[in-house]
C-alpha cells in the first residue's frame, strides 16, 4: 500500500528505527495480532516482545504500556540480539564467545554473547529502511528522478550489494522526472547502487569493528573457529557477509532464515519460560 494509498488512507510505519512513533497505531497493530492467535478480553496471554538493545527506558514502558492496554496480561521484554543468537541455536550459556550481527529494518545489533549474557554490544539506528532511502536520494540527485519506497527496496534486492558480486547486470527502473513530472526510465548499474548505499553499509560495518574491539581476547579468538552470524533482513543484501569477512578477517555464518531467526528464537524462549526468564530485559503485569 506504501506509496499508492489516495488521499483518505494513510499508509504508516508504526514503529520506526527500533522506537514507537505512533503510539495508538502500534496499540492497534498489537491488539489484532493477539486477536489473530484467538485471544479475548477473556484470555489475557502472556506477551513476549523482541526490542532493539538501544531501546531507552521511556521507550520500554511505552512498548509495556502498549502490550498492557491492548490486552496481554503480563509481557516481557528481550533484546533482538539475544534472541537471534537463541533461534539460531547458538550454545549462549556456553563459556564460548557468540557474535551476532542483526541488520534489521530500523535497527542495526552487534552483540558478543557468552554465559546466558551480552559481554559487548553496539547498536546503530540505522538498517534496511535507511539503505532504501540511500538508494532513493542517490536516484535523486544523480538522475534527477523520484522513486517510492518499493521501487528503492526492489532495486536494492535486484542489484543492490556491499561487496563486488560475480553477477554484473543492470536495472531498469521507472520513476518521476523532478524537472518535467513525468515518468522516466534509467538504467542503474550495481557499482552505482554500491557507490549510492555505502554510507549505512559502512555504519554496519564500524558498529561489528567497534564491537570486536571492546570484546574480552578471550571471547574474541572463539570467533576464529566459531565465526560470525549474520542475520536479519539486511543479511540478504548481496555481498554483506563478503563485505565483513574483509574488513574482520572472521568466517561469517548467514543464518538459514535470516529474517525469522528473531522471532523464532522468541518462541523457543517462551516454550523454556522458566529456565530462560533470567535473560529478559523487562516486563510488566
Amino acid at each position: 500500500m506504501i506509496g499508492r494509498t489516495p488521499g483518505y488512507i494513510v499508509a504508516v510505519r508504526p514503529l520506526r528505527q527500533g522506537a514507537i512513533t505512533d503510539f495508538d497505531v502500534t496499540q492497534r497493530m498489537i491488539r489484532l495480532l493477539l486477536q489473530r492467535v484467538g485471544v479475548s478480553r477473556f484470555t489475557r496471554p502472556r506477551c513476549l516482545i523482541c526490542v532493539p538493545s538501544a531501546i531507552t527506558e521511556v521507550e520500554q514502558r511505552a512498548v509495556l504500556e502498549a502490550a498492557r492496554r491492548a490486552g496481554a496480561q503480563a509481557t516481557y521484554l528481550i533484546e533482538q540480539p539475544m534472541a537471534a543468537a537463541i533461534g539460531a541455536s547458538l550454545p549462549i550459556h556456553e563459556p564460548l564467545g557468540n557474535m551476532v550481527v542483526d541488520v534489521g529494518g530500523g535497527t542495526s545489533e552487534v552483540a558478543m554473547i557468552s554465559l546466558g549474557g551480552i559481554v559487548t554490544i553496539e547498536a546503530v539506528r540505522i538498517g534496511s529502511f535507511d539503505i532504501d532511502a540511500a538508494i532513493q536520494n542517490y536516484v535523486r540527485r544523480e538522475y534527477g528522478v523520484a522513486i517510492g519506497e518499493r521501487t528503492a527496496e526492489d532495486v536494492k534486492l535486484a542489484i543492490g550489494s556491499a561487496f563486488p558480486v560475480a553477477d554484473d547486470y543492470k536495472a531498469e527502473v521507472r520513476g518521476r522526472d523532478l524537472m518535467s513530472g513525468l515518468p522516466k526510465t534509467v538504467i542503474l548499474s550495481p557499482e552505482e547502487i554500491r557507490d549510492g548505499i555505502r554510507e549505512p553499509v559502512d555504519a554496519v560495518v564500524d558498529a561489528v569493528k567497534t564491537c570486536l574491539a571492546q570484546a574480552p581476547p578471550e571471547l574474541a579468538q572463539d570467533l576464529i573457529t566459531e565465526g560470525i552470524h549474520l542475520v536479519g533482513g539486511g543479511a540478504l543484501l548481496a555481498g554483506l557477509d563478503d563485505r565483513l569477512a574483509a574488513e574482520t578477517d572472521l568466517p561469517i555464518v548467514v543464518d538459514e532464515h535470516p529474517l525469522e531467526v528473531v522471532v523464532l528464537g522468541a518462541g523457543r524462549c517462551l516454550e523454556s519460560f522458566e529456565r530462560l526468564q533470567g535473560i529478559f530485559l523487562g516486563s510488566s503485569g
